[in-house]
């Protein structure tokens, strides 16, 4: 193991912003904030896939998605005169809002303010998560700038801290814990396949699960309109992109410096889909796994399904795989035009 020292700790002499310990910890820290969410399989759905498929369904976690796991290690890391400031985050994104939404909760259960900057045009299902859970709104103009100058002034203002949606060390280590529980659920599994973004929650599932088993394999599954992690991959340089376009709401933010070297170094292949494959596999996810899953929850069965991965050798090396369904918030105007349109 290597040296420790203010991010996090190496794995192999590399740095990293969190390993097997500090997920450990957060486990620990947040385990009676958020429930242990079940693991689900089909025989049905086994039968198509040619694998045995295992989902861990965080979309029967609190506040419906994965985030709460981060948001929750985050704010209960805090000391008592921190927490008491309360916590301020932005919905980066407008139409991703498990983040701003499990900020909100995590902090409710803490029992401290937290603040939400939120574009004038957000949904309103994502606006109503948030006042739902108590977050203090605090409105923006569309503009990312707009949102991060309005964040900045609430932390000036306020005192506030700032809880990163993915590119922060306790966020990564929160995420790290669906890992820990999948293996716990199902150690013979030799494959996990998870929805990759801004990469906080591939990052704590690749740094626990390659600690407990080094030669398991992770797969990283994103949506075609949104691919600037598999440019990344290619490139070996964080690529952002101009704009993107896809029905995964969740799946359209960017690496950050502390996510990119898991990415770069544990991630072994990423699978690119489109939404057609997105929306078959959410379809698959209702009626026969009968759970209610959002586009970014059911990208991992869509790249089990995807041609590109039944022509590579990890089809070939892999029998038991995990898919982690990281949420079910689902925008039900988006989904019924989207089923719809076909």
């Amino acid at each position: 193991m290597g040296s420790r020292d203010g991010s996090g700790v190496s794995t192999g002499g590399q740095d990293y912003a969190a390993d097997i310990d500090s997920i450990r910890e957060a486990q620990a820290r947040i385990t009676p904030h958020v429930h242990r969410t079940p693991v689900l399989s089909s025989t049905s759905i086994d039968a198509v896939a040619g694998k045995q498929l295992f989902f861990k369904c965080e979309c029967f976690q609190k506040a419906g998605a994965f985030k709460i796991r981060g948001a929750s290690n985050s704010i209960f890391a805090l000391d008592d005169e921190q927490a008491s400031k309360g916590v301020v985050t932005h919905s980066r994104f407008l139409h991703s809002g498990n983040h701003a939404a499990a900020v909100a909760l995590a902090a409710k259960l803490r029992g401290i303010p937290a603040h939400i900057v939120i574009p004038k045009n957000a949904p309103a299902c994502k606006v109503d998560n948030v006042r739902r859970y108590g977050g203090n709104i605090i409105w923006s103009d569309v503009s990312i700038e707009s949102r991060e100058s309005v964040c900045k002034r609430v932390q000036e203002e306020t005192g506030a801290v700032l809880v990163h949606p993915f590119n922060n060390k306790y966020t990564i280590s929160g995420q790290g814990t669906v890992s820990l529980e999948l293996l716990e659920q199902v150690p013979e599994i030799d494959t996990i396949i998870v929805p990759i973004s801004g990469g906080g929650l591939i990052s704590g599932v690749a740094l626990a699960a390659k600690a407990i088993n080094p030669s398991i394999r992770i797969l990283a599954a994103e949506p075609k309109g949104a691919d600037d992690s598999a440019q990344s991959k290619a490139a070996g340089k964080i690529i952002t992109l101009p704009s993107t376009n896809t029905i995964a709401d969740g799946l359209r933010a960017f690496l950050g410096d502390l996510t990119w070297p898991v990415v770069r170094d544990l991630v072994d292949d990423i699978i690119v889909v489109d939404d057609n494959a997105i929306v078959d596999a959410m379809k698959m996810c209702y009626e026969i796994l009968k759970v209610a899953v959002e586009p970014s929850g059911a990208i991992g069965l869509a790249a089990v399904m995807s041609d590109e991965f039944k022509q590579s050798s990890a089809w070939h090396e892999s029998s038991k795989i995990g898919i982690i369904v990281s949420g079910g918030n689902v925008d039900l105007g988006v989904l019924w035009e989207s089923l719809y349109k076909r």
